[in-house]
């Protein structure tokens, strides 16, 4: 919190309001409350010169007592008075400049902040809010190594349970119990955080047989069959304690049918290795995917979507492994990196979890991706 007030003392801004969930549990810790989705904001106020208040629903408040780290929090209740909008115009009278998150704050709340601040005296924080959270601290890069180790508990779940006639929701089941249990296991040996649930979240990203080429599609009562290739992904499901990471694989049950599915992927396995190859601090975000993208279309696949992503508390951060994204990369950054070839029948993808470090990169995440290795 010292460092974002800092950084808006040197951008000349008074207050910020700030309502990302992400970012407001980066700033104070707290999480877990109800928010837009059932029309309840929640506001983190701060000033510029150390003040700092949280308005949450009442109906949160126990919560925000016990994990929001701030000055102040003021609770407001469904139909009272004006709500959360009873301290905002004390929290931006006289600011000169207020910083707001102008892609991540609710419309509703927008349209009264625009009534209490002229639009040229409001400013993005956007950008020093991704700028502090690229770089993660001991801590985080702690979470981001167990969180490695429960993806991998729920890979090798998944692994274990694709078969000829099993349905794809018996996977899901398998992958959700293994990552629960690894989280627990983690939270009980490494931190005092009783309110945390090692739950696993998100549903199954899964797709078998003639649903391979569906990128997001769930788990279903599809019964799989021999020969048949499956895509397991856990970008969504792998957050422990709030920190999200990227992990997926292809596998085949029995064998390969169509030889042509091995070829694309070996090659979607080979633009992930070209990925790494480029993958080190000192060089942009772009020149990573670059080397990804000349894998892929020197064997005659067309121009890829983006080789990676930033992670942390958010499943995706700043910087993206992407053509136009100039970051200069630098140790203590996280990314998930893909290797990836789609064609109208079939889609091969492997992906894994990354810290950049001083001369390279540690996985956090790994899964063997030899061919005999997914043949199961």
């Amino acid at each position: 919190m010292q460092k974002f007030q800092s950084h808006m003392c040197e951008s000349g801004i008074d207050v910020a309001l700030v309502t990302d969930d992400d970012n407001v549990y980066y700033l104070t810790g707290y999480y877990d409350y109800l928010h837009m989705e059932f029309g309840r904001p929640t506001i983190l106020v701060v000033h510029s010169d150390g003040k700092c208040l949280l308005i949450t629903p009442t109906i949160d408040l126990n919560a925000a007592l016990s994990l929001a780290k701030v000055g102040r929090i003021a609770a407001w209740n469904d139909g009272m008075g004006d709500e959360w909008r009873a301290e905002l115009p004390t929290a931006v009278k006289g600011a000169l400049s207020v910083g707001v998150e102008p892609d991540l704050m609710p419309p509703v709340v927008r349209a009264f902040v625009e009534k209490l601040v002229p639009v040229d005296r409001m400013v993005s924080v956007t950008p020093i809010l991704a700028e502090m959270r690229m770089i993660k601290s001991v801590d985080e890069l702690k979470l981001a190594r167990h969180a490695g180790q429960v993806a991998m508990a729920m890979m090798e779940a998944g692994r274990n349970t694709i078969g000829d006639g099993v349905p794809e929701f018996e996977v899901a089941l398998a992958t959700s119990q293994a990552g629960t249990r690894k989280a627990a296991e983690l939270l009980a040996a490494h931190y005092d955080a009783a309110d945390m649930s090692p739950n696993t979240h998100f549903l199954q990203i899964m797709a078998s047989g003639d649903t391979i080429t569906k990128t997001h599609h769930r788990a279903t009562t599809r019964i799989m069959r021999r020969g048949e290739p499956v895509f397991l992904c856990f970008c969504g499901m792998t957050n422990f304690h709030r920190f999200k990471l990227g992990f997926d694989r292809t596998f085949w049950i029995g064998e390969i049918v169509d030889k042509e599915q091995e070829r694309i992927y070996e090659v979607a396995v080979a633009s992930q290795a070209a990925a790494l190859d480029a993958l080190r601090p000192g060089v942009t975000a772009e020149s990573v995917h670059a080397a990804y993208a000349e894998a892929i279309q020197s064997a005659g696949y067309e121009y890829p979507f983006r080789c990676g992503r930033a992670t942390g508390f958010s499943y995706l951060e700043k910087p993206q492994l992407v053509t136009g994204d100039t970051t200069v990369l630098q140790p203590g950054m996280i990314f998930a990196v893909d290797g990836s070839v789609t064609v109208d029948t079939f889609r091969a993808q492997v992906g894994d979890s990354f810290i950049v470090t001083e001369d390279g990169w540690e996985a956090v995440t790994e899964h063997p991706k030899s061919l005999d290795a997914v043949i199961l």
